[in-house]
């Protein structure tokens, strides 16, 4: 009996000895401080429309008038296989382009004397804070300098930096993040003035899959104005940071129209509603509202990139090939054939595409 009276007190001691269990604890979770005052200060820009194209061939999508040089690929310039993209001036007697160091890009600078390019030297002043860069453009100033970096000094992986050319040393100063919404937490590069036509590119992977990247095509402004916290909400500036939608950035529309009207004969990758498609050498303006038509058109562009790229590489192995010794020639002989093959084929695409895209519009009228 005793025996039994003993289980219950026994198991009551131990019940009150048994210790609860320990409360888990939440972290709070850990901001970085340079995004939110860079989300802060985000720039006031209008943003015309944006091209989503592959990640290599993106250069295409940008269309600079004479006035403002030429972007190309390093290899392209130095006829090799080098990596790296090159901007040449408007007067075509200095370039800028990023080459491999060891095993990261840098950025270098060459200068035509006479018929000879000189030999190319590292541009000096901006590697502080910066330990890859690439995607170089000066405007015709020959001062303001823009780029994009990889580092402590990015908040992603390449971000977009502007420094300025000092003649007196002879170097750049420090360079400076340009901010958002041009930058993010993703690779952000490529940023291009055409000031001819006051219109400016940038390029970003940010929401994009693998292998593809975003031209962004804006208003450049010559001062910096940010969104006033006491006009927009947080959630608003963060949406303008992050570029959710570029329509909320169109305001009455009437800037955007204007840039419109500044590049429809020049430029043919602008995105629903105004559609810029080229014609020869003239542009026109032609809205796409069928989603038939959208997806074909996006195709269309496509192809379009793909020929000017091999139209361009074409281009230059033609002069090439007279200055060419017999052995050279035969060399580069193959690779002009398969070339305009594929230029035929392009071409051929290109003007089924056009045509289908403008049947499926029609087609959606009439239904």
């Amino acid at each position: 009996m005793a025996v039994l009276l003993s289980m219950p007190i026994a198991a009551q001691k131990r019940k009150r000895i048994t210790r609860p269990r320990p409360v888990p604890v939440v972290e709070e979770p850990q901001y970085d401080s340079r995004i939110m005052n860079m989300r802060e200060m985000t720039q006031q820009i209008v943003i015309i429309d944006s091209i989503v194209t592959s990640k290599d061939k993106f250069l295409a999508s940008i269309r600079m008038s004479a006035e403002s040089g030429k972007l190309m690929t390093t290899g392209s310039f130095y006829r090799n296989n080098q990596d790296g993209i090159l901007h040449m001036n408007e007067m075509g007697n200095k370039v800028y382009f990023s080459q491999p160091d060891s095993r990261l890009l840098q950025l270098y600078t060459a200068d035509k004397l006479g018929n000879e390019w000189s030999r190319p030297q590292r541009i000096e002043g901006i590697s502080e804070g910066i330990d890859e860069a690439s995607y170089p453009f000066m405007l015709t100033d020959g001062v303001t300098f823009y780029f994009a970096g990889k580092g402590e000094e990015s908040i992603g992986g390449y971000d977009i930096f502007m420094t300025r050319y000092d003649s007196r040393s002879g170097s750049f100063l420090k360079p400076e993040n340009i901010g958002m919404p041009f930058n993010s937490e993703a690779n952000d590069y490529m940023y291009a003035i055409d000031e001819a036509n006051r219109i400016g590119y940038f390029a970003s992977d940010r929401r994009q899959p693998e292998g593809k990247v975003c031209i962004y095509i804006f208003i450049p402004s010559e001062t910096r104005k940010t969104y006033n916290a006491g006009k927009y909400t947080e959630e608003q500036i963060r949406s303008y940071a992050d570029i959710t939608r570029i329509a909320d950035t169109w305001g009455d529309g009437a800037e955007r129209k204007a840039a419109l009207d500044r590049i429809k004969s020049k430029y043919s990758a602008i995105d629903v509603p105004g559609q810029l498609v080229r014609t020869g050498d003239e542009a026109s303006v032609v809205v796409y509202h069928s989603k038939e038509a959208k997806t074909l058109y996006q195709k269309l562009l496509t192809e379009q990139n793909s020929l000017d790229i091999v139209n361009s590489r074409l281009e230059q192995l033609r002069q090439k090939y007279h200055k060419a010794n017999t052995n050279e020639r035969q060399q580069m002989k193959s690779e002009i054939l398969k070339l305009e093959e594929d230029a035929i084929q392009l071409n051929a695409n290109v003007r089924q595409l056009n045509k289908a895209t403008r049947n499926a519009e029609i087609n959606s009228k009439n239904q």
